[in-house]
């Protein structure tokens, strides 16, 4: 049986209705009783939440580097960081600063449950229209049907996936029916809040599994975008279905990945939706190149949200960023068919390979030795409040569910069914979007053939490799974190898996998502800090699921699991949710 839970520390559901969402639709004021459809829709408009999960994701992960942190030529640099919190998260350690800041995982908690909290109200009301037949007044029509089901399908859309991003932050990964019973889940919702001071029980993962997926379905049965201005702001036919494919790849159900993941292509060949904006010749500002790939216009764009965030911000010189191996690993490093397109950093004399579309496309900020690099796939807008003053919010636009990451999920998938075929075939043209249809732009990158991923992918810290790795060629623990009767990893397909996660972690940085992709796929990481402090997360670590907020922590909710352990050259000690870290 469902579990059902009352919303959890939500100050504002239907009477504080948040700016951000304003930036996207209008937003009319909702402190009114619902009593019609256009209510509902409306109210749906704040269903989504106005934080962002990318800091916790990005700075928990291998995407970041501490500039702090000695270079392997020794060179250091004393920068501040944006938030006092931004440290925390650097060291997996629980979060206790700054926690009003939206970024952070007090900021993700109470999002993530106030969107909940705003489809948990519509679905009420929803259920007392269908219970009377009436809706303000007036016996319901079928069109009237019609309407209120799609309201319905984005609802239980927009609880299915805040649940799941709870899940896949505040809990250890999805280790299967049986061993997921271990591990504490996070409290479903499924009511609207209405008592003073409830208590809670967070149930274990399987129960938290369940509740989303029987929400996914219903709305999948529901959804529609058919009565949607702007349906690419609101989940909708592709963008559900590409959620769908990344649960079930959570959970292993490659045939449910690749039939979801197919169906959010609604009959079109991906290669025609595949995003064109690398080879655009006519960016002057990095805003330009952000505006541009965040543009509902682009057809790879499935879904786009828009939070606060200063995440961006985080980028223009402070201390922890994309940078050396980071950068190496992502946008400005090796790959199985762009090897050979070396640059040369001209202040540094460095000599690196790198994809040639980003050449352009991607941005700098600070120093070139110590400053951040990052793409173009998300960037800031800031909304003025009053212009003179010069203050407003910072949003942030992201494209959350995109045809890429969603060719790149269905290869994935098609590997652990034995198609590798089909998986190279998905691979092959997401390597081929990033080549330029002139012969003279390609700065000898090549269309990618099994013989390159095969080769490229083949080592483990290989010394005769000219590049000494980035880490982008990582163990894998996938049957050790979700062990399955039914698929394992082979000799013959890692090669085609470390292939698809690292064009996911260049596809999805900055937004979060390699922190998941790490969790699932039980890789190893390592953190260096300050001048000596080196922090390690193994595969199944405790930290692998971050500390839930202390307030909710301090109302009774059950924390995570933590353990004591050393770091290299650093003294940390673990203790509930209490860590004293040494200082350099």
């Amino acid at each position: 049986m469902k579990l059902r839970y009352k919303i959890l520390f939500i100050a504002v559901a239907l009477i504080g209705l948040s700016s951000c969402k304003d930036f996207l639709d209008k937003v009319p004021d909702t402190r009114v009783y619902l009593v019609n459809l256009d209510q509902l829709q409306q109210l749906l408009v704040t269903g989504y939440m106005d934080s962002n999960y990318a800091l916790v994701g990005e700075l928990s992960s291998d995407n970041v580097i501490d500039n702090n942190s000695p270079s392997d030529e020794g060179v250091r640099y004393n920068l501040g960081f944006y938030s006092q919190a931004d440290e925390q998260v650097y060291a997996w350690e629980d979060v206790d600063l700054d926690i009003t800041n939206s970024d952070t995982p007090s900021g993700v908690w109470n999002g993530c449950y106030g969107a909940i909290a705003c489809a948990n109200a519509v679905l009420e009301k929803a259920a007392e229209f269908e219970e009377t037949g009436m809706i303000g007044g007036e016996e319901m029509t079928a069109a009237d049907r019609e309407r209120l089901n799609a309201i319905k399908g984005e609802a239980y859309m927009i609880r299915a996936y805040h649940h799941f991003i709870l899940a896949q932050i505040f809990c250890m990964p999805w280790r299967g029916e049986t061993l997921s019973l271990q591990y504490p889940g996070i409290p479903y919702a499924t009511d609207p809040e209405t008592e003073l001071d409830p208590k809670y029980d967070r149930g274990n993962l399987v129960e938290t599994y369940s509740n989303i997926e029987e929400d996914l379905q219903l709305g999948l049965k529901y959804i529609t975008e058919s009565f949607y201005e702007v349906p690419k702001y609101h989940f909708n036919v592709a963008s559900s279905n590409s959620f769908a494919a990344r649960f079930y790849l959570i959970k292993r159900d490659y045939e449910k990945v690749v039939q979801y993941a197919t169906a959010a292509f609604k009959g079109s060949d991906p290669a025609t939706m595949l995003n064109d904006g690398w080879w655009q010749d006519d960016f002057y500002y990095i805003s330009d190149i952000g505006r541009y790939f965040t543009s509902i216009e682009r057809p790879g764009n499935f879904q786009l949200f828009s939070s606060y965030s200063t995440w961006w911000r985080r980028f223009l010189g402070y201390r922890f960023t994309c940078n050396r191996d980071a950068k190496r690993g992502t946008i400005q490093g090796p790959g199985p068919s762009w090897d050979k397109c070396r640059y040369k950093n001209q202040v540094t004399k460095e000599t690196f390979a790198m994809m040639p579309c980003f050449n352009g496309v991607c941005g700098s900020a600070g120093g070139s030795e110590y400053g951040a690099y990052f793409a173009g796939n998300c960037f800031e807008q800031f909304e003025y409040t009053d212009k003179i003053s010069g203050i407003g919010y910072c949003h942030e636009i992201r494209p959350e569910f995109t045809v890429e990451e969603t060719l790149l999920m269905r290869a994935e998938a098609n590997l652990f069914l034995g198609n590798i075929d089909a998986a190279f075939d998905d691979l092959y043209l997401w390597n081929h979007e990033h080549l330029s249809e002139k012969e003279s732009d390609n700065y000898n990158m090549t269309e990618l053939t099994k013989e390159q991923i095969e080769k490229f992918y083949s080592y483990y810290d290989n010394p005769s490799r000219k590049d000494p790795g980035y880490n982008i060629v990582m163990k894998f623990h996938i049957d050790e974190v979700c062990p399955s009767d039914k698929y394992k990893l082979t000799d013959e397909i890692e090669p085609y898996l470390q292939c698809v996660q690292h064009f996911r972690r260049i596809q999805l940085v900055h937004l979060g998502n390699r922190w998941f992709d790490i969790k699932r796929y039980g890789f190893t990481i390592k953190h260096k800090m300050g001048i000596s402090n080196v922090y390690t997360l193994d595969v199944l670590d405790p930290r692998y699921a971050i500390q839930i907020p202390n307030e909710v922590i301090g109302a009774g909710l059950e924390p995570n699991e933590r353990v004591t352990t050393t770091a290299e050259n650093s003294a940390v000690v673990i203790n509930s949710n209490v860590i004293v870290r040494s200082q350099d």
